[in-house]
């Protein structure tokens, strides 16, 4: 493996694209395409702003030699904390509207955002204190999130204005054409957020 390869193997194992290393140590995309494809070599500035970023040694960067700290840790994978935070804001939903149905109760929604909170609590700390795949987590985790967060929200909004009621899902009320609404609206938001993400994926 060489410098290339290393710098390559080191920004793939962050989960950030070529831009977003680019963007962070200061330097163009295309700077970092050389690099990767071997068609230049970083400037010593740059393989010292590199080790900061990786939290590897210059010597790691230049010459491949790993330091027994950096054989024998694996790191945290911030996927773990997608899964887990999803989960909780999946079930946080699923309470929120089935004490709802059951209950009629406010109460029921705050138990089931508390539980969303807690989600988003736990992947906020997570994804500060994971070493591997950070950036490529938290694009996925908006990804598939937003269709969850993005939920009562806007169902709140929607059954106050028409109803007065705080229902946690959209109810069926009149005019017939507001669910219809509600649900465009719902639509266009969830889609924008994860058009970002894919938007990010590319660049």
């Amino acid at each position: 493996m060489n410098i290339a390869d290393r710098i390559q193997h080191l920004r793939k194992t962050k989960g950030i694209s070529q831009e977003e290393l680019a963007d962070k140590i200061g330097v163009s995309r295309q700077s970092v395409s050389k690099w990767e494809s071997e068609q230049s070599l970083p400037d010593i500035d740059k393989v010292i702003i590199l080790s900061d970023f990786f939290e590897v040694t210059t010597d790691y960067i230049l010459k491949g030699i790993e330091t027994k700290t950096q054989m024998g840790e694996s790191g945290v994978n911030a996927n773990i904390f997608v899964i887990i935070a999803t989960a909780l804001n999946f079930i946080g939903l699923l309470i929120a509207s089935a004490l709802w149905y059951e209950e009629q109760a406010p109460m029921a929604i705050v138990a089931g955002l508390i539980l969303m909170a807690v989600g988003g609590v736990v992947f906020g700390i997570g994804h500060a204190n994971s070493t591997q795949n950070a950036e490529k987590a938290k694009r996925l985790f908006w990804t598939i999130n937003i269709w969850i967060l993005a939920f009562i929200p806007p169902s709140l909004l929607y059954n106050m204005l028409l109803t007065g009621i705080p229902a946690p899902y959209p109810m069926l009320v009149f005019p017939l054409f507001a669910l219809p609404a509600f649900w465009l609206v719902y639509l266009a938001i969830c889609l924008s957020v994860v058009f970002l993400q894919i938007k990010r994926k590319h660049r």
